[in-house]
């Protein structure tokens, strides 16, 4: 490969989203190795930018879902609608019928709720009265938390986190970024021109999950594994299914990056969006603990 594919695409969306660069990039590697994508930050950070603007980017469909403490799974799975005029029952989708997903503020719902989209992100189908439901494809959820010292909140299970490919914090933006958000020159979502459609997208996603890993780079997955879960590590470590999210967010990396196989550069770059929340540490101290595996 030649170029960076996707380039053009973080360049509009980074219009949208000021000095967020590295972020976007991120997030569209969890969008191209068809993962979901958990976002803790404050209020105000541009969550809800960066998400429409994936949407758009893609032509996808969006929908936004605040969840509240009386939000049910109905809510969110659909009913089952009585047909007077027909005499019989037809279902009526809910807000999970559509491409990209923004589950706002999630940890202040209900555990119920809560393992209702969880299961929908795992299985891709609801099942409503005994029926199975096919969710759209591709099919992304974006998910908010906010910190779990703010009022009303509760952190989600660890087994809820692992459903989530990657997570994500925006921060502040810099000095410049700010300067440049304070002065209008930020552009609204609904600016951003597709850079495919539905069925583009499900190509790359094609395409990511063909990157070739060599037998070496396998090998420096399983070291990083066997490194966090080694007895003087607290916690149990990476599981199977959190090495596997890091190859597919690596392989995705490098198809963004241009390549057409993966590098441990590429794992290093996804490799704390993916293990940060799966692990009882910042991820930040298992890389400076395997440098030498490299």
């Amino acid at each position: 490969m030649a170029s960076r594919p996707l380039q053009p695409l973080i360049t509009a969306i980074g219009r949208v989203l000021l000095g967020k660069e590295q972020a976007v990039q991120l997030a569209l590697a969890c969008l191209l190795a068809r993962g979901h994508l958990l976002i803790e930050d404050l209020p105000g950070m541009g969550k809800t930018t960066l998400a429409e603007a994936l949407a758009r980017g893609f032509g996808l469909s969006f929908k936004r879902v605040s969840f509240t403490s009386d939000l049910l799974p109905a809510d969110l799975t659909g009913i089952n609608v009585f047909d007077a005029a027909n005499t019989r029952f037809h279902f009526q989708p809910g807000p999970l019928f559509s491409q990209v997903l923004l589950a706002d503020e999630i940890n202040r719902a209900s555990p119920r709720t809560q393992s209702a989209l969880l299961e929908a992100m795992a299985a891709g189908r609801v099942s409503v009265d005994g029926v199975s439901h096919p969710l759209p494809q591709p099919f992304l959820v974006i998910a908010t938390q906010n910190g779990i010292d703010q009022v009303g909140t509760a952190p989600l299970p660890e087994s809820q986190l692992d459903r989530f490919l990657m997570r994500l914090s925006l921060g502040f933006p810099n000095r410049e970024a700010e300067r440049a958000l304070l002065g209008g020159a930020a552009l609204p979502p609904a600016s951003l021109e597709p850079f495919c459609d539905a069925t583009g997208l499900l190509e790359l996603q094609r395409q990511a999950a063909t990157q070739h890993c060599s037998t070496a780079l396998l090998d420096y997955v399983l070291d990083l594994a066997a490194f966090s879960r080694r007895a003087d590590q607290p916690g149990p470590g990476l599981s199977p299914r959190a090495c596997q999210g890091l190859v597919a967010a690596a392989r995705a990396w490098s198809l963004l990056e241009g390549r057409d196989h993966v590098t441990p550069a590429d794992v290093q770059a996804v490799l704390p969006a993916v293990a940060d929340h799966r692990l009882q540490r910042d991820a930040a101290a298992l890389l400076a603990g395997v440098d030498g595996l490299r």
